[in-house]
This record gives C-alpha cells, structure tokens and sequence, in this order.
C-alpha cells in the first residue's frame, strides 16, 4: 500500500505510471498508443528458514547503488519487510517486462547484499506471530494505530497496472464494465496459498487477508463520476477513510493519474505472467471504454454473486470450476478464461498482443498458477525447494528473453 501523499522517487521524468499519449501529429492512421504502468510489491526473506525480516531500509539504499536502477524506483511499502516498485509509462508487454526484470533483479542483488531473499509471493509463506515492523511514516503509523490486527498481518503483496484513460468519466464506466471479470482476474493471479507455514486451502489468501479492510473488494455500481466522487467524499465525510489511497477497492481511479488502477490480482512469482495480467488488464479497460462509447448493454451481476464469484477465485484458483456472474453458472476455469479472450480479442489485437497474451494463457492453463507451482513445491522438498522455486522464478528472464 503506497504512502499516496510521497513522491515517486527523485527521477521526476521517469513518471511510473501512464500520462495521456499525444495522437501522431503525422497523416500515419495508427491510433495512439494506450499506456500503461506496473507497481509490484516484493517481501524480504531469510534465505534459511523463509521468515520475512525487517531490512527495507538496508535494501533500498544498496538498490540506490545499482546502477541498473533509476533515483526512487524502490519505494517502501507499509512494512519494513516490505518494498516496491514501479515501473515506468509503457506502451508494449515487451517494455513492461523489460524494466520489471530490470528492476527484479537489481533489488534482488540489493538484498542478496543484504543477506536476504526477494520473494515475489503473494503472501509469506512463513512468519511467526508477532508484531511487524510498521516503516515509520505518520500514515503507516496511523493505519497501525487504527487497525493493529490487519497491519501485523498484512504481508501480503499485490500487482497493479494502470491504463490511460480518456477521462474521469470514461474511467468510471470501465471500472463498472470490469466488475464481472474481477474474479477471474484472482483466479488467475493466484499466488499465495501457505500462510504461517500452513496450507490455507485458499489459492489466493492474500484477496482474503486486504479483504478485511473497510473500504475493499469488488466496487460497487456507480451511476458516473460525479457519483464515485460523491461516495468517496462520504467515506471520507464519516471517517470510514483517512484519505483517499484507503480506497483498496479491486479497480479505482487513481487521484494523482489519468489512468484506472486494477489492484485485484497477486504479484507474479514471474515476470512472464506479470506481463500476462498486464496485456490482459490493458485489453479488459480498452474493450470496456469501446463498450460504452458504442451504449453496448451493461452486465450488473448482483452483489451476492460477484462477492460469491471473488470468494469461490480466492479459495480454488484455477483448480475448479468458476463462476461467471453474468449469468450466472458455474463453468470450467479454462472455459471462462476462453470467454474472457473472446471478450478482449480485438483489443490484443489492436494493442498487438494477442500472440504474446494468447501463449501465455496457453502456458498458464498447462503450468497452473502461482499458488499451484508454490504447493507442487512444498510437496517435492519441503520449505527449501519452495524458496529455491520463489528465489529461481523471482529473477527469472520471460521465455522470449531467454
């Protein structure tokens, strides 16, 4: 959870998240670019026993060191076990992956140096009780002091992509436009099944763990703008949020950008998947932006059933059946995630991505999430091949790297 008052760092012409892309000035008919940026949040581990440590501040001034790395991409996180970074505006998967790898492995050597473990998990798979070391910033002190219990608990990590919008309005009615797809986007993202050194039996426990906030999930239906900044500012009216980076809702407009920010999904154990989401995220707001300009119908599944679809993603992953909540029916993973290529096919197409997106999900549907890779793991060898997997996967270059 980002301080959403701090800087993004010192390098103030490498903004991290998308600004409107300019139409050609040439006759070319090429549509401008629809841009878009990265956040990923990384834990800390001991290399020997997988225990988060408190080393962020360590880490972040020996990544300042490294030369592969710009002035404030590391950024800390709520916790001192705890970083993140972000990349900068993109317009390709191909980009994206570059500076998530770049980034990935020159704070990995930052906490090598520092005689820890970069994990891109989406929970620790290992802590012992006891309090967490809250990074010493008055709004991190604040949420501690407002919600202890959820603060110690709260190491867990996420993705999220921002994608340009034309405009607030246009922003809001993609937000409505994704809520169907929401918990698909769980059940792909999956990557946090071990809690405490314990299967949850949750392939996404991480959804259940920042579900607990108060303002969090799945949004709800607004009419426009005007009204999504209505009930924003009673939120903030009752107290219900200190400010307005408390909104952890899965999909939200972003107060600093011009984007729409999809916080639904884990972080990736690799950067190949992160790219995945990325392309898939990108296509999801492109199509529903396209949606609405063309008065295509709206789907506004009911509230039950979105919140049903979410839980049932978090606890089974791709590993059963989901359900679609425009229906709605219960219908295989691999069906859905057909469905959902078949919703944004012109957008990877337009965007150039419907080769890379398409083989990805290939490989997904055939290797399984995260979650499934971090358990398949804990049964080969025990914790030291799960952290062998996190520490291999964490690095690794995407296949097209390699």
């Amino acid at each position: 959870m980002p301080d959403p008052a701090s800087p993004r760092g010192r390098a103030a012409a490498r903004p991290p998240i998308p600004a409107p892309v300019p139409a050609p000035s040439s006759g070319a008919q090429r549509p401008p670019v629809i841009t878009l940026g990265v956040e990923e949040e990384y834990l800390l581990l001991n290399r020997a026993d997988g225990e988060p440590v408190a080393r962020a501040e360590s880490v972040r001034a020996a990544a300042d060191l490294q030369a592969a790395l710009h002035d404030g991409e590391v950024q800390p996180e709520l916790l001192q076990v705890q970083v993140e970074v972000a990349t900068p505006v993109c317009e390709s998967l191909d980009e994206v992956g570059d500076h998530l790898l770049r980034m990935r492995r020159a704070v990995s050597a930052a906490a090598e140096q520092n005689g820890c473990l970069l994990a891109a998990c989406g929970a620790a798979p290992f802590a012992s009780d006891g309090h967490a070391s809250v990074t010493a910033r008055p709004r991190y002190r604040s949420l501690q002091a407002d919600a202890p219990q959820l603060v110690d608990e709260q190491l867990i990590n996420g993705m999220h992509v921002h994608v340009r919008i034309p405009g607030r309005g246009a922003g809001v009615a993609a937000i409505n436009r994704l809520r169907p797809w929401l918990p698909l986007l769980v059940a792909m993202s999956a990557n946090s099944p071990l809690w405490h050194g314990d299967d949850t039996g949750f392939a996404s426990w991480r959804t259940v763990v920042f579900g607990r906030w108060a303002v969090s999930g799945i949004p709800p239906l607004f009419a426009d703008a005007d009204d999504y900044d209505r009930r924003v500012h009673d939120l903030l009216d009752v107290g219900a949020l200190r400010d307005r980076g408390a909104i952890y809702w899965q999909a939200r407009l972003s107060e600093r950008f011009p984007t729409v920010e999809v916080r639904a999904m884990d972080v990736q154990l690799r950067v190949d998947d992160a790219m995945l989401l990325a392309g898939i995220v990108r296509a999801l707001i492109t199509t529903a932006v396209a949606e609405d300009e063309a008065g295509a119908a709206l789907s506004t599944p009911a509230p039950e059933l979105l919140a049903s679809a979410q839980w049932h993603a978090a606890r089974y992953g791709l590993d059963d059946a989901l359900i679609d909540p425009r229906i709605p029916r219960r219908v295989p993973a691999a069906d859905l995630i057909g469905r959902l290529m078949d919703h944004i096919r012109p957008a990877l197409r337009e965007a150039g991505d419907e080769p890379r997106v398409t083989a990805l999900v290939d490989r997904l549907l055939a290797e399984g999430s995260g979650a499934a890779r971090q358990r398949a793991a804990m049964r080969r060898g025990g914790s030291k091949a799960l952290l062998d997997l996190i520490a291999a996967e964490t690095t690794a270059a995407p296949e097209s790297r390699r």
